[in-house]
């Protein structure tokens, strides 16, 4: 059994040059090899490509790299949690490419199995995908993605043994199991060394043979930034319960069900575990529980897509990012309840990208979008102006094509029949009338 060298982290960091591409573990901070990227910020290396699924938290891991001017490219999913990383590119200081969070996993994954690329649904017809090829495949419009590999990559593991062998905790497989195996040299920080035997084989995640170096680094909670502590993204108000409310009565027993930010959020409160209804979330997590009641945060807890500390019921797993997309896109989740900013005539969502603002920031919508057998839009019938989300034609950019199932607005049910917009429902208070004033789309009645 071979032995990987344990280097401190100014040695670790010594290892990565000026140009190089460097994979970067975690989600948000969770995960995160925040103490090498420290270090590695302490040295005149630049020109750094960086690939992520984000930058992390202002002055924190990636972001202090990104503060001092060391990348030159960010390639990753969701920029935009990190105001640094929107100035940066607003401004022309850095480059960067945007890919759906489920394609970023995949890419990486294909290249640590020296797989050229491949083809994937998410982001057809969309704004990523101009200057790709497509192709369609079974019917279906695919767009065709590289495989990504890097010189260097610095993941985060709980505990190693001394010949590599990682084994995660709880979410923190995220990018970090994938990124193991699409690297040249790969240094993985890690809370525990322990001897070879230590780690059941069953337990292990990533075998020794792909790990090249070893730094200890104990994490604290402070290390994971705002990310650390108990938040929630959640903004309650009457109207955005009562949606959530209704779309909760859509679920059924047995359903997989991915909720994403926004309203969408709200529809867990309504949900029991009693009501066997299986929470999934894009970072590596089937079975999703309530907030933990001690108030204790991503230390102690997973945390759910939107890095928010989350218990885990029983009969729960764990499991990387490209697993995760896994299920997305072969058709495993039953349920996929998304936020709009529009839906028009045709069943195409439009939420990802607003005009005048970066487009830097798409997360896993697209791939959810496309690989769901049912997609729930939840969102207020206007904007704050006024002007109506349920549209003629998106002129937003799209999410994705043809996907919408039903949208629940704080007005009325809409469903896609046949190929047709059709009113279902009228939400509490609300006639007939006001819908008809409030929607630019065509609608037929139920």
């Amino acid at each position: 059994m071979k032995t990987v060298p344990i280097l401190s982290l100014e040695s670790a960091v010594s290892l990565v040059k000026s140009g190089d591409r460097l994979l970067v573990g975690g989600f948000g901070m969770t995960g995160n090899p925040v103490h090498l990227l420290h270090a590695l910020a302490e040295t005149r290396v630049k020109d750094l490509t960086y690939i992520a699924n984000n930058t992390g938290e202002p002055g924190l891991g990636g972001g202090r790299l990104l503060r001092n001017g060391q990348i030159k490219k960010i390639i990753g999913s969701f920029f935009t949690s990190n105001p640094d990383a929107v100035a940066a590119a607003q401004e022309g200081r850095v480059e960067y490419e945007l890919l759906p969070q489920g394609s970023l996993a995949e890419a990486i994954r294909a290249g640590g199995a020296g797989i050229g690329g491949f083809y994937t649904p998410a982001s057809a017809g969309t704004l990523l995908a101009r200057d790709k090829e497509t192709k369609w495949i079974d019917g279906v419009e695919q767009v065709f993605i590289k495989g990504i590999r890097a010189e260097v990559a610095f993941i985060r593991a709980w505990r190693a043994d001394t010949s590599g062998n990682l084994q995660y905790r709880m979410t923190e497989q995220n990018f970090n199991k994938a990124m193991a195996t699409a690297a040249d040299l790969v240094i993985a920080e890690v809370e525990e060394i322990v001897p070879v035997g230590h780690i059941a084989p069953e337990d292990v995640h990533t075998p020794g043979c792909f790990v090249d170096y070893l730094t200890h680094a104990h994490l604290t909670q402070e290390d994971l930034g705002i990310s650390a502590s108990l938040q929630s993204s959640k903004k309650e108000n009457d109207l955005r319960t009562l949606i959530a409310e209704r779309a909760f009565r859509e679920l059924k027993r047995g359903d997989v069900v991915n909720l994403g930010i926004g309203i969408p959020t709200l529809v867990a409160d309504f949900i029991s575990p009693d009501d066997g209804i299986i929470l999934h979330s894009e970072n590596g997590m089937l079975g999703i529980g309530p907030s933990p009641k001690d108030g204790g945060g991503a230390m102690h807890y997973p945390v759910n897509a939107g890095k928010i500390p989350v218990t885990a019921l029983p009969g729960s797993s764990y499991f990387d990012s490209a697993d995760s997309f896994g299920m997305i896109r072969g058709g495993h989740i039953d349920v996929a309840v998304m936020g709009g900013l529009q839906v028009d005539e045709k069943a195409n969502l439009a939420n990802w990208a607003v005009p005048g603002k970066p487009l830097l920031g798409v997360g896993g919508a697209m791939d959810l979008a496309a690989g769901a057998k049912k997609l729930m839009v939840l969102m207020t019938h206007t904007h704050p102006d006024g002007s109506p989300k349920i549209v003629r034609e998106c002129t937003l950019p799209l999410t994705a094509k043809n996907v919408v199932t039903m949208i629940i607005t704080d007005l009325a049910v809409f469903v896609f029949r046949e190929g047709k917009l059709t009113l279902a429902e009228l939400m509490p208070g609300h006639g007939l009338e006001e819908v008809r004033e409030k929607t630019e789309a065509e609608f037929v009645e139920d």
